[in-house]
C-alpha cells in the first residue's frame, strides 16, 4: 500500500501545482508548432513532467511482459544572465516479472536518478548542456533495483534547423557505494532523437535509449533499439499536452531481455513558466 499512497500524494501535488500554472498562464496558447520544437528539447526552458509508460514484451524464456512507468520532471532554474541549470529527475515506477515462472512477480518504485545539466541562456546553433547525474537507492524491492548509490557524467546537444530537432543525450553511472552483496554497476545510456515537425503540432520522432552494461560480458552488453513513432502538441483549456507513441524492436539485446517494447507518453507543459 505504500507505494500506491506515495504515487497518489506525487498526483496530488502535481494537480494542484498543474492548476495553478495554468491559472497563471497567458491567455493566448504558445502556437503548437512552436511548443513542440521546445518541447523535443530536453534543457529547453520550460517546466515539463513527461509520464512516460514502456511496455516491455517478451521477456525471459516464458515471454513475460514488464511494465515501466518512468516520471520525469524537468524544471529550469536560472543562474542570472548567461546560465540555467536544468533538474532532469527520473522516478520509475516499475512492475518487474518473476522470469523464470508463468505467473507471480513485484511491483513498486525502482532506483530514482536525477541529471543536472548547466547550459547558457545564448548557446547558438548548437544548443548543449553538461553536468552530472547520480542516482539513489530507492527501490522497494530487490529486483526493482541495483541496491547501489551511482554517479556520474551526463551530457546533451542538439540542434533545431526548419522543421527539425537533432541531438542526443549521454550518461554514464559507476556505482561507489551501497550493498556490498549487490553487483558493481557501470551502465552508459545513449538516447539519439530526430524529430520531424509538421503544423498544427503533429511530429514524426524516434528517441531510443541504447545502454552498456560494462559489467557484463560482450554478448549480453549492448541494448539497441530500432523505431520511432509519432505524436502532436494541443491544448485541453489552457493547459498545454504533448502525446507520442513509438515502438522500438531490440535489435542487439542481452539474453531473456524484451524483444519490443511499446512507448506511451503523455507529458504536461508549462511554456513561460520556471525558476
Amino acid at each position: 500500500m505504500r507505494i500506491y499512497q506515495l504515487l497518489l500524494v506525487l498526483l496530488f501535488c502535481f494537480v494542484i501545482g498543474s492548476n495553478s500554472f495554468s491559472q497563471d498562464a497567458s491567455k493566448t496558447p504558445t502556437a503548437e508548432p512552436d511548443l513542440a520544437k521546445q518541447s523535443q528539447n530536453p534543457i529547453a526552458n520550460l517546466i515539463s513532467v513527461p509520464f512516460q509508460n514502456n511496455i516491455n514484451f517478451g521477456i525471459g524464456p516464458h515471454d513475460r511482459t514488464q511494465n515501466l512507468l518512468l516520471i520525469q520532471p524537468v524544471i529550469p532554474i536560472s543562474l542570472g544572465d548567461k546560465w540555467n541549470l536544468i533538474s532532469r529527475t527520473i522516478a520509475p515506477v516499475l512492475y518487474q516479472p518473476e522470469v523464470e515462472s508463468n505467473s507471480g512477480g513485484e511491483f513498486g518504485l525502482g532506483d530514482i536518478n536525477e541529471s543536472l545539466f548547466f547550459s547558457p541562456k545564448n548557446p547558438g546553433k548548437i544548443i548543449w548542456g553538461v553536468g552530472p547525474i547520480v542516482q539513489f537507492p530507492t527501490a522497494t524491492d530487490d529486483v526493482l533495483g541495483t541496491g547501489k548509490w551511482e554517479a556520474g557524467p551526463t551530457a546533451v546537444a542538439l540542434t533545431m534547423p526548419g522543421h527539425w530537432v537533432i541531438g542526443g543525450l549521454i550518461n554514464n553511472l559507476w556505482s561507489f557505494a551501497g550493498d556490498n552483496d549487490r553487483e558493481k554497476v557501470s551502465l552508459l545510456t545513449f538516447q539519439y532523437f530526430i524529430n520531424y515537425n509538421f503544423s498544427k503540432g503533429w511530429y514524426l520522432t524516434s528517441s531510443p535509449a541504447n545502454t552498456a552494461n560494462w559489467k557484463a560480458d560482450n554478448d549480453n552488453r549492448w541494448t539497441i533499439p530500432l523505431g520511432g513513432g509519432g505524436g502532436k502538441v494541443f491544448h485541453v483549456g489552457k493547459q498545454a499536452l504533448n502525446f507520442a507513441t513509438q515502438a522500438f524492436y531490440n535489435a542487439e539485446r542481452p539474453a531473456g531481455a524484451a524483444d519490443w517494447t511499446l512507448r506511451i507518453q503523455l507529458t504536461f507543459l508549462f511554456p513561460g513558466k520556471h525558476l
